[in-house]
């Protein structure tokens, strides 16, 4: 008799002790939810914002595209208009939590840097965003020449400007074209992988650029190279307000399942949590019980 009582006790102990720990996690969970509903409200707020900058910025660099063209979208692409030489610019965040929006453009510097190779031409990279770099340079370390981290969000010219000046450092004028690789914004739900292609302009030759026009007081070299800088800086700009929207909508789509999922783990939790507790309360029930019927025989 005493030895069917200890081991009633010690099943109830075991039972107190893994409704104690489903309790603790269900609170965990909650906490949990309570973080990632209010993420999700602050994307949303900061979205706003982003949608209203990129929206500028597309006014802004439209003068851009008669001279490089329209973006091309990663997905389906052959990059067989990449000449010899480029310099790949991937365009990724610094702060997670914001989906797959660095690893899209991770995978995608991947391919490219693979297509590039395999066609017999030469390619160097230049990583913006801390998290790009921690991915990339486990898959191209051999590549990157230069990362750029604790990028302003979203971005601003000036911040355009420094990066500009940091690629021209870096040689961007030695390479036949500076591609960038970005996430372009579609709406809250949908963005988009997409590349620029921004080539130098060409100062003397059979394919010199903007003969038609004459440039004065400076010769046309000094002025190319500035207009050349001008370009890639006003690129380099509508990038950063595309990707910023694009990170705030992922982020915001991103805490949404995490808060969903939390809730689907709370509910799932309760229920374990009620199991055990009943089968506690059914255990002491028949100790309750066989214990009067021992005392009665």
């Amino acid at each position: 008799m005493y030895v069917e009582r200890v081991m009633g006790q010690a099943v109830a102990a075991r039972g107190m002790a893994t409704e104690k720990q489903i309790f603790n996690q269900i609170q965990s969970t909650k906490n949990i939810s309570k973080i990632t509903s209010s993420m999700k409200m602050v994307s949303a707020a900061k979205l706003k914002g982003d949608e209203q900058r990129l929206s500028l910025a597309d006014a802004f660099n439209k003068w851009t595209t008669p001279l490089t063209g329209e973006p091309v979208l990663l997905e389906g692409a052959t990059y067989d208009e990449l000449p010899q030489k480029t310099l790949i610019v991937p365009m990724t965040s610094d702060k997670g939590l914001c989906g797959g929006i660095n690893s899209f453009i991770t995978r995608g510097t991947r391919d490219i840097v693979a297509k590039v190779t395999a066609d017999g031409k030469e390619c160097d990279v230049v990583v913006v965003g801390d998290k790009g770099r921690g991915q990339m340079k486990r898959l191209l370390a051999g590549k990157i020449i230069r990362s750029a981290t604790e990028v302003q969000s979203p971005g601003s010219f000036t911040l355009a400007s420094a990066l500009s000046s940091e690629l021209i450092a870096a040689g961007a004028m030695n390479y036949d074209a500076v591609m960038i690789v970005y996430n372009s914004f579609v709406n809250a739900a949908v963005y988009e992988q997409k590349y620029k292609l921004i080539k130098p302009y060409v100062i003397e030759g059979e394919e010199e650029s903007m003969l038609e026009y004459e440039f004065e007081p400076d010769t046309k070299s000094e002025v190319m190279v500035d207009l050349y800088e001008y370009l890639l800086t006003s690129q380099i700009f509508h990038s950063f307000m595309d990707a910023a929207a694009s990170e705030q909508s992922s982020r915001m789509t991103a805490m949404e399942n995490a808060s969903k999922n939390a809730g689907e783990l709370i509910d799932s939790l309760t229920l374990k949590y009620n199991r055990a507790r009943q089968a506690r309360i059914t255990t002491e029930l028949i100790e309750i019980i066989s214990g009067a019927a021992a005392l009665e025989d």
